[in-house]
């Protein structure tokens, strides 16, 4: 399995006046504008992707709308996994998904850069990485997605997929 894993772009400053509650902060027009030539440019590395889920947070959703609109991707499907669970329990989530050869996921930081690195070395802390707001990592199993078993095939920040997009 190839699975993809998306921070959200650029959204809004968490403001408690405007989103009382922050699981409704939107992206920006900016996050929006940027994220347009990653998500393409991932559509073409990853042509055929089997699913799509995502945090149902309107910041991650978005963006895997964005995902979905600029390239051949499938609809996002919400999992609420990818709303701050722990590494196991969105191990458990993806685990459910081992039918398909390709999957993408959409969330947040801090929890996906622990998930990186629980797959990459069983453990959450043992690898830290700068997950960009519209970065992607891509991690391949030759099984199911399970703590220490995954191969790090590339990190895509979002500056280099616009350089790249050039």
């Amino acid at each position: 399995m190839d699975l993809y894993i998306i921070r959200h772009a650029i959204a809004e400053e968490r403001d408690s006046s405007r989103w009382p509650d922050d699981s409704q902060r939107p992206l920006t027009d900016r996050g929006r504008q940027r994220f347009r030539p990653v998500a393409q440019l991932l559509g073409r590395m990853c042509p055929d992707l089997d699913m799509l889920l995502s945090s149902g947070y309107v910041r991650a959703w978005e963006t895997a709308e964005l995902l979905a609109r600029f390239t051949d991707w499938p609809d996002p499907q919400r999992c609420a996994e990818l709303e701050g669970a722990s590494c196991p329990q969105v191990c458990a989530a993806l685990q459910g998904q081992s039918s398909a050869e390709s999957l993408a996921i959409v969330g947040h930081d801090p929890s996906f850069s622990d998930l990186v690195s629980h797959l990459l070395a069983g453990s959450d802390l043992a690898i830290r990485i700068d997950f960009k707001k519209g970065g992607a990592v891509c991690l391949n199993f030759d099984g199911p997605p399970q703590a220490g078993a995954a191969t790090l095939a590339w990190y895509l920040t979002p500056r280099l997929a616009r350089r790249l997009s050039e």
